[in-house]
């Protein structure tokens, strides 16, 4: 995979997933813009890779401006890898209202407003790329899931939504539908889990790297599981 001279900016990049897309991208010559809420890196990023801290990508204002700042040092924006996101587990009965606007402010909003502020840059590079992380736990919920599925259900329809939007444009639209990612975190939530049967990382890392790649111009509007053997 060769994705050298290409700019491509990374929302959540702090995460587990974030981190490990961004070592895979740089590792394929790709330079980073690396966009967190956190105001500094909790890790040194790749080589290279410019980091943008502080970011509330709630913020219709914010977004654009971190998008302006971007191409304005990098020179160009190529693609844009929503990954920014969080989880939470609550039944509808004894749970809150506050946590479907949560789950839809940091899931699905963060992405909308990143992908709007990207795309005239993204139309500028002649053949951008987008590609947002669903979940497969949106395809069938299970109990206590329901806002966090919500949530990223709505993920899915913005990436077939925008794809058929920009399909004569130049741009693909593409999400990858994790399971259950291999995490310190998700280790110690489910110690009896066999972790095995999990997705590392950098193996969703990959199929990342193949969606923003040019061998991937013709794929756009794809839900692609990365499932494991879950």
């Amino acid at each position: 995979m060769n994705l050298s001279g290409k700019v491509l900016a990374i929302t959540g990049s702090d995460g587990a997933l974030g981190q490990a897309a961004a070592a895979t991208l740089s590792g394929y010559g790709a330079t980073l813009a690396l966009i967190e809420h956190a105001s500094a890196p909790s890790t040194a990023p790749p080589a290279g890779a410019r980091h943008y801290g502080g970011i509330d990508l709630t913020q219709e204002n914010a977004a654009h401006a971190v998008m302006e700042r971007v191409v304005k040092e990098a020179g160009r924006l190529d693609g844009l890898v929503n990954i920014a996101g969080g989880f939470r587990w609550e039944e509808l009965a004894g749970g809150t209202l506050d946590s479907w606007d949560s789950m839809y402010r940091i899931n699905l909003r963060t992405a909308v407003a990143a992908a709007q502020a990207a795309l005239p840059f993204l139309l500028q590079s002649g053949g951008g790329r987008i590609v947002n992380v669903g979940a497969m736990g949106a395809v069938k919920a299970a109990a206590g899931m329901g806002a966090y599925a919500a949530s990223k259900a709505g993920v899915a329809k913005l990436t077939e939504a925008l794809a058929e939007e920009l399909k004569d444009r130049g741009i693909t639209v593409n999400a990858i539908l994790p399971s259950i990612l291999d995490t310190p975190k998700n280790r110690a939530d489910m110690p009896r889990a066999d972790f095995t049967r999990w997705v590392a990382p950098a193996e969703a890392a990959e199929v990342i790297a193949f969606l923003v790649s040019d061998a991937a111009r013709a794929v756009t509007g794809a839900l692609i599981p990365v499932s494991g053997r879950v």
